[in-house]
């Protein structure tokens, strides 16, 4: 048997948002969640893309984050901070 040795090991009810939507450039389909874990942001999956990040509204002001986060052009990053400032 393998020893673990666990840093946590908890269970919370989540809200979450499945949405989906079609923008000039490219399709999205996220599930948004939100829990206490994460001070305030929210968990944001890209379900095509298999790509996640922790997303805040301060998050959205930085320069390249969803980019990087989701390795989008900058056109396709514009659209979905869009979405996500009238989301979060």
């Amino acid at each position: 048997m393998t020893n673990r040795y666990f840093l946590y090991d908890e269970k919370e009810d989540t809200k979450t948002r499945f949405v989906s939507f079609v923008g000039e450039t490219q399709r999205f389909d996220l599930a948004i969640t939100q829990s206490s874990r994460f001070y305030g942001k929210q968990l944001v999956l890209n379900l095509q893309g298999s790509r996640f990040a922790i997303i805040g509204p301060d998050d959205l002001d930085e320069e390249g984050y969803l980019e990087y986060a989701f390795k989008l052009s900058e056109e396709e990053a514009a659209e979905l901070r869009s979405f996500l400032q009238e989301t979060l």
